[in-house]
């Protein structure tokens, strides 16, 4: 009778055993994509790991897309470097076998203490160069070199014109060409009158040369 009841109370066991544990061991197909939660441009290559089932890890794929299986009721970590972590948990109670998820990372600012960069190794080096270096010019040192004579020759051979001695200049001779539009130009050759001053040069300067 003793081992009627122990075989009674071992099928039971197993038959509860049997009819819990598909439940509690039954496989989910998690997938989803990893975005910003700002830009919504996806985040590659971050770190998967499944808090439940001995830290196990995955990565995502260079689009941000994941899937792996896990059980009901997994903790899943999200990290990736600079970006906050983010934890998830597996619901317990799903109708299908697969579960999909949009998981949204927060983009992690840090301040850093600010870093001054000095270009002496030693003290000493930094006080021999302070004692040799040349002092810059003040303001007024700088406007008095700017408004030297050679200076602005300097600029007036160098700089452009501009747009107001364009004008002036086009103006005059627009002015000139208007004045002189209705004049005759006359050829010397033709004019008898400068005939006569060449002619007059020419005996002045023969005259000059037989008194010399």
């Amino acid at each position: 009778m003793r081992y009627c009841v122990t075989l009674i109370l071992l099928i039971f066991s197993i038959t509860a055993f049997a009819q819990q544990r598909p439940v509690e061991d039954k496989l989910i197909q998690f997938s989803g994509i990893i975005t910003d939660m700002d830009s919504t441009d996806v985040i590659p290559y971050v770190t998967i790991t499944n808090l439940s089932a001995k830290s196990k890890r995955v990565g995502a794929d260079y689009r941000g897309y994941f899937t792996f299986i896990v059980n009901q009721g997994d903790t899943i970590l999200f990290t990736a470097i600079g970006y906050k972590k983010f934890s998830t948990v597996i619901p317990t109670s799903m109708p299908d076998n697969k579960y999909t998820i949009m998981v949204k990372l927060k983009a992690e600012v840090i301040n850093l203490p600010t870093v001054r960069v000095f270009p002496w190794a030693t003290t000493e080096e930094f006080t021999r160069e302070f004692l040799s270096m040349k002092l810059a010019d003040d303001d007024m040192a700088i406007a008095k070199k700017n408004l030297s004579r050679s200076s602005i020759d300097g600029l007036i051979q160098t700089l452009p014109r501009d747009g107001q001695e364009i004008g002036s200049q086009n103006y005059r001779y627009n002015f000139d060409r208007m004045i002189n539009k209705n004049m005759v130009q006359t050829n010397p050759l033709l004019n008898p009158f400068a005939w006569g001053k060449l002619m007059q040069q020419i005996f002045d300067g023969d005259k000059s040369r037989n008194e010399n």
